[in-house]
């Protein structure tokens, strides 16, 4: 099955979905307004969003993260330097906040004694090297060092997560669930292009929420039924 038909199909249906940056000239999101993003700021945001986002919905995020740039820590060494509970109640809202608040005291504690406390110079290396790094970082697995990677870094790398694994075997494409594995089937059938990866990603999530739901799914309403195998094996 063409991975790229199914692309332009789900774009054709949703639009772009704006998600994060997606170009190293600086396309930021919607309501940056046209404003000049401090960059750093920006990447940390994305870092700390990829973290806080694991076992959550993003709206809950979303609350954390505005908890800590309210108080003016979306930086390296300021988040270095806050004490981890007063952290953890301002992430409260991401869940499993103690354990988050760690993961990024971690982090950044690693870019600070590696990398001068610069997320640029820990993101010049290649997506091979930056990816051991990140994922040599307690807490950080594959999904949200390659996140990091995707909209952080701005590097063509494809992010799998528990929506594409259901869309890919409702598909027909394969049963095999191996992140890495599924990883390797979208980068070699794609075009390797790093705005394409970011926007498929984030289209994949939004068919898993509104139709290819786990329980439930809304196949006669979907924008790939004509391609999907799975409403012919519910028949």
């Amino acid at each position: 099955m063409d991975l790229y038909k199914i692309y332009k199909l789900l774009l054709d249906h949703f639009g772009e979905q704006g998600w994060w940056p997606t170009t190293k000239e600086g396309e930021y999101k919607p309501e940056h307004r046209g404003e000049k993003p401090k960059v750093e700021k920006e990447r940390l945001e994305i870092v700390v969003g990829a973290i806080l986002t694991q076992n959550t919905s993003w709206k809950n995020v979303e609350k954390a993260i505005e908890n800590l740039n309210r108080k003016g820590l979306m930086d390296i060494h300021k988040l270095n330097h806050i004490d981890k509970k007063d952290l953890a109640r301002l992430i409260r809202s991401s869940g499993y906040y103690n354990q988050k608040a760690q993961r990024i005291k971690d982090f950044v504690s690693f870019v600070i004694d590696k990398y001068e406390g610069k997320l640029e110079n820990l993101f010049s290396l290649d997506i091979e090297s930056l990816r051991n790094e990140l994922l040599s970082i307690k807490g950080i697995g594959k999904e949200t060092a390659d996140s990091m990677i995707l909209y952080s870094a701005l590097k063509p790398i494809f992010v799998i997560d528990a929506y594409t694994k259901r869309i890919m075997e409702r598909l027909g494409i394969t049963k095999d669930k191996d992140y890495d594995q599924l990883q390797r089937i979208f980068m070699e059938s794609l075009p390797k292009d790093q705005k394409i990866f970011a926007e498929y990603h984030a289209l994949l999530v939004r068919l898993g929420k509104e139709y290819c739901k786990k329980r439930e799914p809304r196949c006669k309403d979907c924008p790939l039924r004509k391609l999907c195998k799975y409403p012919k094996s519910m028949v």
